[in-house]
């Protein structure tokens, strides 16, 4: 399944779209349990240390990736979480402090596959541009092919 990233020029925002062979309620619980969330967020060849994570509304969340080069941190709050339908969170990049992310992700399920748009917003098209220019996409894609992976690995998800 592809995964479609729109980051339109001039806007601070970013729009991707992912379809899973999978229920709503299996692709929202691998958003929000922390034992299969660090399972598949990321690029291969990153260990995902989750060092908090409640994923319920007001709830705060930080984990760190490693590999050969060093570490990369990511925080955030969840602002709100309703289950199987939509989870709202800031996330912030520890390499691009005061850049705060507001990211909404919808979950919508049709005929047992769910669909799932996110929309991030950036303080600033300048802050957007580097974003994708550290190259997100790359571990958007690779997560999302991760997370198929796990749904179709584990029943229980």
């Amino acid at each position: 399944m592809s995964t479609t990233i729109t980051a339109a020029p001039g806007t601070p925002y970013i729009d991707i779209v992912r379809e899973f062979d999978a229920p709503a309620a299996a692709v929202f619980r691998a958003h929000t349990d922390p034992d299969l969330y660090r399972q598949w967020v990321g690029p291969r060849g990153l260990e995902m240390e989750v060092l908090e994570f409640e994923a319920i509304t007001g709830g705060r969340w930080q984990y760190v990736h490693r590999n050969a080069d060093g570490a990369y941190g990511f925080r955030g709050v969840f602002h709100t979480v309703r289950s199987d339908e939509l989870i709202v969170q800031t996330f912030e990049f520890d390499g691009a402090p005061d850049n705060v992310v507001i990211s909404t992700a919808a979950f919508s399920e049709h005929d047992g596959r769910t669909r799932l748009t996110v929309h991030e917003v950036y303080p600033t098209v300048e802050a957007r541009d580097m974003a994708v220019a550290s190259g997100m996409e790359y571990g958007i894609v690779e997560g999302y092919e991760r997370l198929d992976e796990l749904l179709g690995a584990d029943a229980s998800v």
